[in-house]
């Protein structure tokens, strides 16, 4: 088994969190992991993107020019990756923002309308979560309770209160996540 991820957005949707929490989920099942984040100077606003790699054997390289799932979060990053997706991959995308949509035939594209829905569930903050759950959805690489001890392995302790609202926007990911 062998999962190569790009996770692309703006900087402040929680693009590097959601590849961290992947990253310890795989750490938790024995997985062979890298991740390594890439953003702008600006942060916030500015493009951000971190490329995941799980797998059952030894990692050779965590720089990588074809994937096997992009997440992507912005149409910029829909620019700039959907075309690097290996054929047979997964493109899975929030609809919001998004005027040219994927087009690729030979790509699984599924679509979850994240910022709508955590507007919905009143926690915008958990947008990010909701896309995690589109993810695992489509690809169960890891288990949910390693998803939910990497989740608190990630957050400061100080945010452990918040982790059943974020378990919860994971489970509705799952639910709202649409193949196109």
């Amino acid at each position: 088994m062998k999962e190569e991820i790009i996770i692309a957005g703006f900087g402040g949707q929680g693009v590097l969190s959601m590849g961290k929490i992947l990253a310890y989920s795989g750490i938790m099942q024995n997985l062979e992991v890298s991740w390594m984040p890439s953003y702008g100077p600006e942060m916030r606003g500015g493009t951000a993107n971190v490329t995941v790699i799980l797998s059952d054997t030894r990692i050779s390289s965590p720089i990588l020019h074809e994937y096997d799932t992009a997440i992507i979060l912005n149409q910029q990053s829909l620019d700039k990756f959907e075309q690097q997706i290996k054929p047979g991959g997964c493109l899975i995308y929030d609809s919001n923002g998004i005027t040219h949509h994927p087009t690729r035939k030979d790509i699984n594209v599924y679509r979850v309308d994240a910022a709508e829905e955590a507007v919905k569930m009143n926690s915008t903050k958990t947008f990010n979560m909701i896309v995690l759950g589109a993810y695992l959805k489509v690809k169960p690489v890891v288990v949910m309770e390693n998803v939910l001890n990497g989740l608190k392995k990630s957050l400061p302790e100080r945010h452990h209160h918040l982790i059943p609202i974020n378990e919860k926007a994971i489970e509705r990911g799952m639910q709202i996540v649409n193949q196109i």
